[in-house]
Parts: C-alpha cells; sequence; structure tokens
C-alpha cells in the first residue's frame, strides 16, 4: 500500500513541478501555478471519488494510488501557505488575502463541479447505454 501511494505521489509531484516550470510566477505575483493545480487536482478528486465509489467495483489499489497518491502530490497546501505569507512579505496584503479565500472557495467549487458533472455524466451514460 505504501508503495502504491508513494509512487502516485511521485507522479503527481512530478505533474506539480511540470506545471509550476510551465507557469512561473514573480514574486508578489499571483501564483496561477499552485491554484490551477490545486482547483484541476480538488475537481479531478470529486470525479474520481463519485466514479469509483459509485460505479462497479475498482480495484483496491486505485484510491490510494489516486486519490492519495498523484492527486495529493499535485496538490499543495504547503505551497498554497507559503504562497500566501510571500504575498504578504512583497507588500500585496490584499492580493494574499484575496489568494487565500479565493483558493478556498475556488477549490471547494472544483470538488462540487467535479462530483455533480460526474453524476451527471453518468446519469446520461446509463440513460444512453439503456435506449441501445
Amino acid at each position: 500500500m505504501l508503495a502504491v501511494v508513494g509512487l502516485g505521489g511521485a507522479l503527481g509531484t512530478l505533474l506539480r513541478h511540470g506545471v509550476s516550470v510551465w507557469l512561473p510566477h514573480a514574486a508578489g505575483q499571483v501564483p496561477w501555478s499552485t491554484l490551477l493545480v490545486n482547483v484541476v487536482g480538488c475537481g479531478v478528486i470529486g470525479a474520481f471519488m463519485v466514479a469509483i465509489t459509485e460505479t462497479a467495483v475498482s480495484h483496491r489499489l486505485l484510491r490510494p494510488f489516486v486519490g492519495v497518491g498523484v492527486l495529493g502530490g499535485l496538490t499543495t497546501f504547503s505551497t498554497y501557505a507559503v504562497d500566501v505569507v510571500e504575498l504578504v512579505l512583497a507588500g500585496r496584503p490584499r492580493l494574499a488575502l484575496g489568494y487565500l479565500v479565493g483558493t478556498v472557495l475556488a477549490t471547494l467549487a472544483a470538488v462540487v463541479l467535479g462530483v455533480v458533472g460526474m453524476r451527471v455524466m453518468l446519469r446520461w451514460t446509463r440513460a444512453e447505454g439503456g435506449r441501445r
């Protein structure tokens, strides 16, 4: 189990690093890469948990690999917290507060959208399957 989580975490961390290289930010600027990985990761976790709990039985290691490992490695609360502090230290307290609150709201919204979107997609897929 630990190896599966570790392997998934390594993959997620590499993905996060790739996004930070692709979308770097300067000191005192909005850390878009951190915001992006956190919002996308939260949306995917919402959809993923619905997919594996409301459909066919999945392999016992799928949830730890993807949910804890990959998505846990992709998303980052620690970098988010450091980004907030760096914005304050750069003399951007309003931006820091907006980023602090905005990230929480955006990630919660992403989870809800992921859950609702996956449930709609599953309902649509089941309805289409019944018409054949």
